[in-house]
């Protein structure tokens, strides 16, 4: 359980939710792919969590000297290649619900799929580990936004929209906000082994302008949407999450120790997950 990370699964279940209201909006709604969608994500999620825990400690970027929860390779609690085999498990699971979403969608499922294989492996793994170069936000803002809401809504409609790319990019920004969370409590040890995330790169005050930035335009875009008459006025039900938004990031800015940011961290996975399941019941009753 806590090499599989439970308070990072909100980020694969939330564009589930979001691919999935659209679909119902939509009147394209398919109970059977929709799960298969959600059993997917969550599996890909694990596997990611598995991959970094291993792959960090292989090439010695988890150290002693971490602030954030303890990682199950680093602090022997289980042996490097149990972590590699359940790794490959992992991957192996969730190609059963992916096959069945290949025979829904065709082709198109199955390159993505390919490809989603491909970059949970190479983020924190193989001789480019996108992680370590800066590359991470962008991956995120990909495959746990624009790939999961996009792919989740496509084996059920078997089409995208302008609507579902949109809501793809929405959920990309709120979930890298995650990201930028743990590489900002990360950036001095990960600048000691090397590992030359984004937030390494822009410094701990960009990192905060970044995640500002982030939660900004993901909370705009639904208000545009209903003042251009795209949507009803439901559609910018995520506010009433804006609270707790503004919370975490005054928090964000005042604070200085890993033990506020691991708090942060975590009430971003929620904030994720209430502003999605928000946003899935705007959008369900605008477009019906």
């Amino acid at each position: 359980m806590l090499a599989a990370r439970p308070r990072t699964l909100p980020a694969a279940v939330a564009p589930v939710l979001v691919g999935t209201a659209m679909a119902i909006a939509d009147r394209q709604f398919a109970l059977l792919p929709a799960a298969a969608a959600l059993m997917v994500a969550l599996l890909l999620q694990i596997g990611v969590n598995l991959a970094n825990d291993y792959f960090d400690y292989i090439k010695g970027i988890d150290t002693q000297d971490r602030l954030g929860p303890p990682r199950v390779t680093q602090s022997g609690l289980i042996p490097a290649q149990q972590v590699k085999t359940g790794i490959l498990v992992v991957i192996v699971l969730s190609t059963i619900p992916g096959l069945y979403l290949a025979s829904a969608g065709g082709w198109p499922v199955i390159l993505i799929g390919l490809f989603c294989f491909a970059a949970a492996l190479a983020y924190s793994g193989g001789p480019f580990p996108l992680a370590s170069h800066g590359l991470g936000d962008l991956f995120v803002f990909i495959f746990f936004g624009l790939v999961a809401v996009c792919g989740t809504y496509y084996v059920q409609a078997l089409q995208l929209t302008p609507m579902v790319l949109l809501m793809g990019a929405l959920q990309g920004l709120l979930i890298t906000a995650i990201l930028v969370v743990n590489n900002l409590r990360d950036i001095q040890t990960d600048r000691r082994s090397g590992k030359r995330t984004l937030a390494v790169m822009i410094g701990e005050r960009g990192s905060r302008i970044e995640y500002l930035l982030l939660l900004a335009i993901a909370y705009a875009i639904p208000f545009i949407l209903w003042l251009g008459g795209v949507s009803s006025a439901w559609v910018i039900l995520p506010l009433l999450s804006l609270p707790l938004a503004i919370y975490l990031t005054r928090l964000i800015w005042i604070s200085t120790g890993g033990p506020v940011l691991n708090e942060v961290l975590a009430s971003t996975a929620k904030l994720v997950l209430i502003y999605s399941c928000l946003l899935s019941i705007g959008l369900i009753l605008s477009f019906k």
